[in-house]
């Protein structure tokens, strides 16, 4: 999978004509196009036509544009990747994830909606038995057919399901989500962390940001146009960070170390597993500074 940033992830309401249009001009690293929870029932048909109406005129840029569909099991799941194929958007987001068989039931339903193979599966994670599920639901990676792209955390759903007490530290949701980061990690996937839901507290965000950043996301799925800055900086290459990794791979360049698997460079032992994270680092870096 191409390396890209995917530190801001904002959901738009797909019923809503105007911020669809807005989030053409929004500093996100990735939109996803919504037909599930922020859209009534009685609005569905209308955000499906929009969301598809506006993923085809495109005028996104470089933004990796994702539609979200109703889950299985609702009476517009099916039209939603029928639409979703027809759209072609860079993915598609299916909520509720809670096995192999679900992801592999949407790849089978885009390919026969003439999906384009380009077409990413993200998967959310917002129940018990998917967070226990996370591992097998990960490994469809591997699976012939299915294009699953990586993991989102949905903690609204978990803490009501688990009735687990929310607070600042995210306590209770510790398991989840290293649990989530580890399964996407073990078969080279993303994982975008939960929503943060008051959008009036930019340094709560970026708290929650940080913390998550350091459990090992990649980004952070936003409710508020407003919160993209914030998870972008947060989660962007510190200056120390870019200055290190050019340093890893310039000291394996050099012909001394060529053909080592470990190297000593200001007195730390170094290892090829450092020059890879540090191209990883650098390839986000440089995608940020190109947009």
């Amino acid at each position: 999978m191409t390396i890209r940033p995917r530190r801001s992830v904002l959901y738009m309401p797909g019923s809503n004509a105007r911020a669809l249009e807005k989030a053409r001009h929004i500093d996100a690293d990735c939109l996803i196009l919504d037909l599930e929870d922020s859209v009534a029932p009685e609005a569905k048909e209308l955000a499906r036509a929009q969301v598809v109406a506006a993923v085809r005129a495109g005028g996104y840029g470089r933004r990796e544009v994702l539609i979200r569909v109703n889950g299985p099991g609702t009476p517009w799941h099916a039209d939603d990747v029928a639409a979703a194929a027809a759209a072609c958007p860079s993915g598609v987001v299916l909520p509720k994830v809670q096995s192999v068989a679900d992801v592999e039931r949407l790849a089978t339903g885009l390919r026969r909606a003439g999906a384009p193979d380009g077409i990413r599966i993200w998967a959310m994670i917002e129940t018990p038995l998917g967070v226990l599920k996370a591992a097998e639901i990960a490994a469809a990676s591997r699976h012939p057919g299915c294009p699953l792209a990586g993991l989102i955390v949905g903690l609204n759903d978990l803490f009501k399901e688990t009735r687990a007490q929310p607070d600042a530290e995210r306590t209770a949701a510790l398991l989840w989500l290293t649990t989530v980061v580890t399964a996407a990690r073990a078969y080279g996937l993303d994982a975008l962390d939960s929503a943060y839901n008051d959008f009036r507290d930019p340094e709560g965000l970026r708290r929650e940001c940080l913390a998550a950043r350091k459990l090992g996301f990649d980004g952070k799925t936003l409710i508020h146009p407003d919160q993209v800055a914030v998870a972008n900086e947060a989660f962007a290459p510190l200056p120390e960070e870019i200055a290190w990794a050019k340093k890893v791979l310039a000291a394996f360049e050099r012909p001394e170390n060529q053909g080592k698997g470990v190297i000593n460079l200001d007195g730390r032992m170094v290892e090829l597993l450092h020059a890879e994270m540090a191209r990883r680092t650098l390839a986000i870096s440089n995608s940020i500074t190109r947009d």
